[in-house]
């Protein structure tokens, strides 16, 4: 990384203003966006400081920037950065000029105004006049690059967004250049793109990696306004949108986004919508516009458009045919007074129709809409349009356009016929600039890039002056030297398919015969091809007489340099040349190093030429090489400067200590030594060497065998110096060399040297940096040194991305610097020189050769595919041996014949002597063994050609398989021609295909489907029977376990005998009951087979509904009132059901007629064989007859060849053989393809086929006949022969004329029977011919009802997906009102319950209310006082109710009357008499004297009850009112969807009557005779048939039947109806007795029943009343509960008696254990009398025998602590039983 230039002022700097200026005031405002930027939408963390500003800024006041403020430029501008006391000027270098256009970069072309073009430039921003073609130069203020540049609307301004750490966007004035605003802050690294708002007030701009922040500034105030992220992926273009002030659009790489300021409550907010491609592919987006109803069209990679709407695809546009719009990607789109342009990479500019496409919208589910442009213009070939800009000049539109093959275009959009030509303004490199050389001479340079061109500029008078194109990309390019070419015009250039070719630049005006023009011209002199790859290098020898060539195939080629440029030969190196240098003339030995990518140097002698053989191979492996091969040790030197920096560190900090001990020690306190531990240390990093080498970029020598590296990748930062080892012995690749000196290089770590140039004097070393940054240091003619590499001047030129620099070169005199890049851009720079000096220099292009006019043009290598200079001599040393070869074969051959011509002589020799003496042929053979081996050798050749064309034959076989199975297997029948044979009837099969399977599977697919069903059923059967039976065995356990647990109950006799009683009970209950449920049963079942009033029988209603639907219902189906029925609805499955049918009908009918066809083929086969038996029969009688007596023989029928058309596909060897030979013999046409004559022969052979092969047959059967026959002429001759010597007897004769009687008969009958043969077999053609006849009518009806149908079809299919729609709208409000109706049902019975509820509450209440009467009893004085304690509560909380539901209550005032009267009613039942008044004050919670007690608080519990009813009433009225809302809402919705169910009925009616309009329209062919025609006006065939109608016979005379049944079963129904009548009649009569009965035995019955009873009873309650069979089972159950109470009670008592005993037992334990404690108590009270009477006598005995008693005492000691310790023992123990005794 470059050190930073000057750093740019962030506040306003103080300049010099004018008088005007400095009267202006600076405000002190509020903020007008108080709440901008503080609530931006911000997708990353790193933005909350600017948020925090953003926030802060508003509560403080800012200074309005005043519109005449201006930044000066020298300030901010970035300058050259030079370490200090280095003594380089920073004028150094001074740009002089830049020929290159950075034309891949998007969007690098602004119109300033009809003269001025601006562009990027790598660090400069240039204005290019179109007039006087100067420039002028804005670079950057950082130094980073820049990103963007865009105008201002009003063209006032131009903005560009830089990059770096933390980039600018500045404002410039135009045309005076002046800062006018800086915004800061706006993205981390770059800006890629920046756009205007319209009316100019605002900009957006969007960052690159790593933010992506789209940033919305006030730009006059340098305020943010807004910003956010705009995607995580590269953005390319971001525009606000001209008709929408709000709207913003962005898009990049896969995406589109769409953006909207929106005002808020908490501020202005930029809110986006990520566009969603759904079923389109993901494409990236370069190009889009906005329209003025806010869609957005953009263009995509595969050159379609794309319609969006509310962030969705509406519609893909595309050309006819779905063509794409545009052959690539859409890199623009412009909408431009109401006209859409389109620019692609194509190199096309279309023009839409733009209300066509705004209204477009898709028309099938493909989402594409074929559209087609109104003009295009094709720029030109190889042209790719990126950008445009327009202008207008002189009141008319021009456009400028952007192309990416480096060229600036003129346009005329106007399309009309005064449109003028695209003109090319201006071309340049399209890409990275490969290479580049100046001339030795004069002020020249040329270039080459992978764009294919050769460039030669002037760089004195900043112009271009000749172009060469190639059909290949340049990689390599040197201008020779002085002493090869004197003067300075010729060029060697190398390209990327390993050609290099020597051009010659020349001044036209020296050429006698052509006129100078001031610019140069080029001349290829020569081409040559020695590599088989790129050459990437080219180095003349230093003496000028051998020339190198390096490429990419890893070889290195030699030339001797003459006129001729003969090769020398070429080595091969161990990786792909990097770059050659041969050694100065300093050195002793002339030697080339050669560098290689892959980390390899060698250094080579100079070849001689002639010296080495190159007879049979150009490579010189006797030429002797030196290898270098890099070894990385960047590890290794960032280790010990670790190690030193470590070691720098603990003497620091050990000095640190000593420094601190002594100034304690001068301070006098007392220093404590402690051991401190010393830090752990880090590992120190491992030795790195990297798995693929670092690439070598470039080198130099420094000494004989010595030179230095720059190296890229992990071994950059440092200058390598190396040398040559002089052990050769180790085989390169295994080679480990370290260089030997090192040099580290400042900020070059990420940042290496790809080019390092000296300039002639050796003052400047010049290196070119990858970031495109120039570096320059001085050497002042010293070496090169760590100290000489310390000071440099470095500058920012090229882009800082891409722009490596790729050349750097002096002028001949060093006046001049060059430099160029990959950003495609070439700077020429002044060294320290005076522009005046320079107006005097001038460029001179040197003379041309003489003669050259009269040369011929040089032979160009053109095919990348040619053989190179080696290839072309092995291929020479190979065609030399081959033809040595074929001499030597030509030698034996000659012999061979000599050989052979002695062998034929010796042959006829043998011949001409006598049989005797003759040899025979098997004498010749020397070794039967030799002609053995040769049939072997011919059958291993021929099985080897067969091996051989195996292949081939395979894949002829498939290829002819393929044939048959595309063209004749897809066949069932091929026309077949049956002919008469006496006349010329001929009758023809149908050529059918095979019918597909689709038609046959409707027939199979039900049994499947059933079988498939059937097994579906079966299972949940199964499933079910499984289910069930689980439960049966569930509860059948169940019961056992109740009969175990009732077996296991102990009950008494008692309890069965009520259970027995109570059973009996039940049964007998049950019975009563079973027989009323039966009665009413039977009663229901009577009633409900009663008829209604309006009861109709199902079987008329039938007929009813058939004869409305087929009687006399005749409207036409285009009648206006016709309305399609249900079953006559037709749809795609029941069309193409139809469709289907009839075509298997159709198939099925020509089936039969072909088999039919095909039978009358096979009876002639058989009559014709028939017929030759019978001929060959004819022939032995007529050869027994006279010649007069023989009748002519009648022909035999042939088969004609189109009746037997399978017979062409046969072939055998013989036809194949006759076919080549036919093919061989006939000349070709000129201009024929080759396979038509061979088709055609082919085919001619394949019709020749049957006939010869039928011809053979019957040659064959003639040539058996006629030998028979001549043999039995022979036999018949020699008895001729034989009767001739003797006479014939009388009877011999008699026999003779009866033989011939016989033999004429038989001839007269065969040749009758022949002639019937034939004559039957013409009658069955004619009649079949009449048949087919007839099916052919048939069949044409069919097929012109098929197309009628499938016309149909295909309007069915248009209006499928509407009908669909609307049936699917149908269906769901169906779907609708069914799941809305058990809502309704749910709420009615939900509200229903409530209102049983709130009934059941004013029920209690009234209740409650009764009950408090009557406990007050009558005249009770305390009446008042406890009414008002009962009401106090009540009526507060009535108030808080009303006043919180009050609403709620009115809405049901008028819903609920019923419930408000039930209110009423039970307002607690007090009238306002007995209210008391609320002012009144009391204490309720005292009772008064003489009140009863009980009777007040009785009162308070009634209240208390009371609250609670009317708490849960007033919860009940809400939730009844709740669903009265709900209900009410449910009804509403459900006449909604009532009413939208109608209309979708009459919509789809409608829609049904619409789509048999159109199917009414469609015409449809009837063929009628004229005898059919019956409607006629006046007796004629009128013109016009429209008001006529079709009938078929049968329908006619069907109607006309119908008259006459009509009229008969009219009368039958007046019969029908006059009996039905007076049996109505008679109902009625009965239907009156029947009720006089039934009401006369009900007044009896209530008769008898007073009579018994007294009252009315009801019979069935009295009868279903019996027992209360709940009470006997309670009491059941009591008394079970009180056995079981008495059974656990005794255990209980016997648990008890239990533990008495065992207290008693534990009692006697303890009084023992008391006695024994007692007696230990005395014990022990004995011993401590004792033990003070000895103490009392211890003066006298203890005088002798003092041991004794200390002994005793012990003992004694001992025995109490343990008596002590029973003692706790034994009084915890008695404890413990206490509490086990529950005491």
């Amino acid at each position: 990384m470059e050190a930073a230039p000057e750093e740019n002022k962030t506040s306003l700097p103080e300049e010099s203003r004018t008088a005007e200026e400095e009267e202006e005031v600076v405000e002190q405002v509020e903020s007008d966006h108080g709440s901008v930027g503080a609530e931006g939408e911000f997708e990353e963390q790193d933005n909350s400081e600017e948020l925090l500003e953003a926030q802060k800024k508003p509560d403080q006041g800012e200074k309005k920037i005043s519109e005449a403020f201006f930044y000066n430029y020298e300030d901010i501008c970035s300058r050259p950065f030079v370490t200090e006391n280095s003594g380089i000027p920073i004028n150094l270098l001074t740009l002089k000029h830049s020929f290159g256009y950075d034309c891949t970069r998007r969007a690098n072309l602004v119109m300033m105004d009809s003269q001025t073009l601006l562009y990027i430039a790598g660090n400069y921003v240039v204005l290019l006049d179109l007039k006087t073609k100067s420039h002028h130069y804005v670079h950057s203020s950082g130094g980073g690059g820049i990103g963007f540049i865009t105008a201002h609307p009003t063209k006032q301004y131009f903005a560009v967004g830089e990059k770096g750490r933390k980039p600018n966007l500045i404002i410039y004035d135009y045309p005076s250049l002046r800062p006018y605003r800086i915004l800061r802050d706006g993205t981390e690294e770059a800006y890629v793109f920046g756009d205007f708002k319209h009316d100019g007030t605002l900009l957006a701009s969007v960052g690159s990696s790593p933010d992506y922040m789209l940033t919305i500034w006030d730009w006059k105030q340098e305020k943010i306004v807004l910003r956010s992220k705009a995607f995580s992926q590269d953005v390319y273009k971001v525009t606000f949108s001209a008709d929408n002030e709000e709207q913003l659009t962005t898009c990049g790489v896969g995406h589109i986004r769409f953006w909207k300021m929106a005002l808020t409550f908490t501020g202005l907010k930029l809110q986006g919508t990520l566009g969603k491609f759904g079923k389109t592919a993901v494409s990236d987006i370069i190009g889009y516009v906005e329209l003025p109803d806010g869609k957005v069209i953009s263009g995509t990679e595969w050159g379609n458009l794309l319609l969006w709407e509310g962030g969705l695809i509406k519609v893909e546009l595309c050309r006819h045919e779905r063509k794409p719009c545009h052959s690539g990607p859409v890199s623009q789109l412009i909408l431009e007074e109401g006209e859409l342009f389109t620019v692609g990479k194509d190199g096309f500019i279309r023009l839409w129709n733009f209300e066509t496409i705004d209204a477009a919208d898709s028309v099938d589910d493909t989402g594409l809409l074929e559209v087609e442009p109104m003009n295009e213009l094709h720029v030109g070939k190889d042209v790719s349009l990126s950008f445009m800009s327009k202008i207008r000049d002189s009141g008319q539109a021009f456009w400028y356009a952007q192309d990416t093959n480096g060229a600036i275009w003129k346009l005329d959009l106007t399309f009309s016929n005064m449109t003028q030509d695209p003109e090319c303004l201006f071309t340049f490199h399209s890409g990275r600039i490969e290479a580049m050389s100046v001339s030795p001479i004069t002020y020249l340079l040329a270039t080459t890039a992978l764009d294919r061109s050769v460039r030669i500029y002037d760089f004195i008078s900043n112009r271009q002056l000749s172009e060469m194109q190639f059909k290949q990309g340049g990689t390599a390019l040197t201008w020779a030297p002085r002493v090869v070419n004197p003067k300075g015009s010729l060029i060697i250039v190398g390209f990327e398919d390993g050609v290099f070719r020597i051009i010659e630049v020349y001044d036209p005006k020296g050429l006698p015969v052509t006129a100078g023009t001031g610019s140069a011209e080029l001349n290829l002199k020569k081409a040559l091809k020695p590599h088989a790859a790129a050459v990437t290098a080219l180095a003349y020898e230093r003496n000028g007489a051998v020339l190198a060539t390096g490429s990419k195939d890893k070889t290195v080629f030699f030339f001797a340099v003459e006129d001729e440029y003969n090769p020398i030969g070429f080595i091969c190196v161990p990786g792909p040349v990097q770059a050659l240098q041969w050694s100065p003339p300093s050195h002793a030995q002339n030697t080339l190093l050669i560098l290689c990518e892959n980390g390899f140097v060698l250094q080579v002698p100079v070849p001689v030429p002639n010296e080495h053989n190159t007879a049979s191979t150009y490579q010189l492996k006797n030429l002797p090489m030196q290898y270098f091969h890099f070894y990385s040790i960047k590890s290794r030197i960032k280790l010990e400067e670790e190690i030193v920096l470590r070691e720098k560190k603990k003497e620091e900090k050990e000095k640190a200590k000593l420094e601190w001990i002594r100034q304690q020690q001068e301070t006098g306190n007392k220093i404590e030594e402690k051991a401190e531990k010393e830090p752990e240390e880090e590992p120190l990093p491992s030795i790195y060497i990297p798995e693929e080498p670092s690439p070598i970029l470039c080198g130099f020598y420094s000494a004989p065998g010595k030179f230095w590296l720059s190296l890229g990748g992990y071994d950059s930062g440092f200058l390598y110096h190396c040398e040559f080892s002089h052990d050769d012995q180790e085989d390169p690749e295994d080679r480990k060399d370290e260089p030997f000196e090192v040099i580290p290089m400042e900020d070059t770590d990420n940042n290496p040297i790809h080019q390092i140039f000296f300039c002639t004097s050796g003052v400047w070393m010049f290196c070119g940096m990858q970031n495109g940054s120039l570096r320059a240091y001085s050497l002042q003619d010293k070496d090169i040194s760590a100290d000489t590499l310390k000071e440099y001047w470095s500058f920012s030129v090229h882009d800082n991305d891409y722009g490596q620099i790729q050349g750097i070169c002096s002028s001949y005199d060093d006046r001049f610097l060059i430099t160029c890049g990959g950003d495609g851009n070439i700077f020429t720079f002044d060294i320290l020189s005076r522009e005046d000096v320079q107006k005097e220099l001038k460029a001179k292009i040197p003379s041309p050769r003489s003669g050259l006019e009269k040369e011929k043009a040089a032979e160009d290598i053109e095919d990348p595919n040619t053989y190179n200079i080696e290839e072309v001599k092995q291929r020479k040393e190979y065609d030399r041996k081959m033809k040595e070869v074929e001499e030597k074969k030509q030698k034996k051959r000659e012999k061979l014949t000599a050989l052979r011509h002695e062998f034929l002589l010796l042959l006829q020799k043998n011949q001409k002597l006598p049989k005797h003496m003759q040899l025979h042929r098997e004498q010749f053979e020397m070794d039967r063994k030799i002609f053995e081996e040769l049939d072997r050798q011919t059958a291993q050749r021929i099985q080897l050609v067969q091996n051989e064309l195996a292949w081939e034959h395979e894949k002829h076989s498939i290829g002819l398989q393929k044939l048959q199975n595309q063209f004749r297997d897809s066949l069932e029948f091929d026309t077949v021609v049956v002919h008469a044979i006496q006349s010329n009837h001929q009758i023809s099969t149908y050529r059918l295909l095979v019918m597909s399977h689709k038609y046959y599977q409707g027939k199979e697919r039900p049994s499947w489907k059933r079988t498939v069903l059937k097994q579906a059923w079966k299972q949940p059967e199964k499933k079910q029977i499984n289910i069930g039976s689980r439960r049966t065995t569930i509860s059948e356990g169940e019961e056992e376990i109740v009969e175990i647990t009732e077996v296991q109950k102990p009950t008494t006799h008692y309890i069965e005998s009520r259970r027995e009683k109570v059973r009996r009970s039940v049964e007998k209950s049950d019975k009563v009951k079973a027989k009323i449920m039966k009665r009413k049963a039977e009663w229901e079942e009577l009633y409900k087979s009663k008829p209604s009033d309006n009861y109709e029988n199902p079987k008329d209603v039938e007929e009813i509904k058939a004869a409305q639907e087929n009687t006399g219902y005749y409207k036409l189906k285009s009648a206006p009132n016709y309305r399609v029925t249900e079953q006559e609805i037709m749809n795609i499955e029941k069309k193409v059901a139809q469709l289907t049918s009839l075509e298997v009908l159709i198939h099925k009918r020509k089936v039969n007629m072909n088999n039919e066809i095909m039978s009358l083929r096979d009876l002639k086969v058989s009559v014709i064989e028939e017929i030759k038996c019978l001929v060959k029969e004819l022939k032995c009688i007529q050869a027994a007859l006279d010649l007069p007596e023989c009748l002519p023989l009648p022909l035999i029928p042939q088969l004609h060849p189109d009746e037997v058309p399978e017979k062409k596909f046969e072939y055998n060897t013989d036809i194949l053989l006759k076919f080549k030979e036919d093919q061989e013999a006939k000349p070709k046409p000129q201009g024929q393809l080759e396979g038509s004559p061979s088709s055609h022969s082919f085919r001619q052979g394949f019709l020749q086929a049957p006939s010869i092969k039928e011809a053979d047959s019957m040659t064959q059967a003639a040539g058996t006949h006629q030998m028979k026959t001549a043999s039995s002429v022979v036999t018949e001759q020699q008895r001729v022969s034989d009767t001739e010597k003797a006479e014939p007897t009388e009877i011999e004769l008699e026999i003779l004329k009866r033989e011939k009687i016989k033999n004429l008969y038989l001839q007269e009958t065969l040749i009758k029977k022949i002639n019937t043969l034939v004559i039957n077999f013409d009658a069955e053609l004619r009649f079949l011919r009449h048949k087919k006849l007839k099916l052919d009518v048939q069949m044409k009806n069919a097929e012109l009802r098929y197309i009628t149908w499938y016309e149909e079809l295909l309007i069915l299919k248009n209006f499928e997906k509407h009908e669909n729609l609307l049936r699917e709208r149908i269906t769901t409000l169906i779907g609708e009102q069914e799941a809305l109706q058990p809502k309704l049902n749910g709420c009615i019975a939900q509200i229903e319950d409530r209102k049983c509820e709130i009934i059941r509450l004013q029920e209690c209440e009234k209740a409650l209310y009764a009950n408090f009467q009557a406990s007050l009893g009558e005249n009770n004085e305390f009446a008042n006082f406890l009414t008002k304690v009962l009401m106090k509560k009540v009526k507060c909380m009535e108030k808080r109710e009303r006043e919180a539901g009050g609403q709620d209550m009115n809405e049901e005032k008028d819903e609920e009357d019923e419930n408000e009267e039930n209110d009423g009613e039970s307002s607690l039942g007090i009238d306002e008499e007995n209210s008391v008044s609320e002012d009144e004050a009391f204490d309720e919670s005292l009772c008064p004297e003489n009140c009863n007690e009980a009777l007040f608080q009785n009162t308070i519990q009634l209240r208390q009850k009371w609250l609670e009813i009317e708490k849960a009433l007033a919860k009940e009225k809400k939730v009844a009112a709740n669903l009265r809302k709900k209900y009410n809402a449910l009804t509403k919705k459900a006449k909604e969807l009532e009413t939208s169910l109608d209309t979708a009925d009459r919509e789809l009616d409608t829609f049904q009557w619409e789509k048999q309009q159109r199917m009414n329209d469609l015409y449809v062919a009837v063929p009628l005779k004229l005898h059919q025609v019956e409607y006629l006006i006046n007796g004629e065939m009128p013109n016009d048939f429209s008001q006529a109608l079709v009938f078929t016979n049968q329908s006619l005379e069907y109607l006309q039947r119908r008259i006459v049944d009509l009229h008969k079963e009219k009368i039958v129904q007046r019969e029908i109806y006059k009996a039905a009548q007076e049996q109505h009649e008679q109902l009625i009569q009965d239907k009156k007795e029947m009720e006089i009965t039934i009401q006369q035995l009900e007044e009896k019955c209530n008769y008898l029943m007073m009579k018994k009873f007294g009252r009315l009873v009801d019979f069935e309650a009295v009868q279903s009343y019996s027992v209360n069979i709940r009470v006997e089972e309670l009491e059941v159950q009591i008394m079970e509960k009180e056995y079981e109470h008495s059974q656990e009670l005794k255990e209980w008592e016997k648990r008890i008696s239990d533990l008495q005993q065992q207290l008693m037992k534990l009692t006697k334990e303890n009084s023992s254990k008391l006695q024994q404690l007692n007696q230990f108590c005395f014990e022990k009270h004995q011993l401590e009398t004792k033990l003070a009477a000895l103490k009392n006598d211890m003066g006298v005995e203890f005088q002798h025998t003092r041991t004794t008693d200390i002994k005793e005492k012990a003992r004694l000691e001992s025995r109490l602590k343990r008596i002590a310790g029973d003692t706790a023992l034994l009084r915890q123990e008695i404890s413990l039983l206490n509490r086990k005794g529950g005491y």
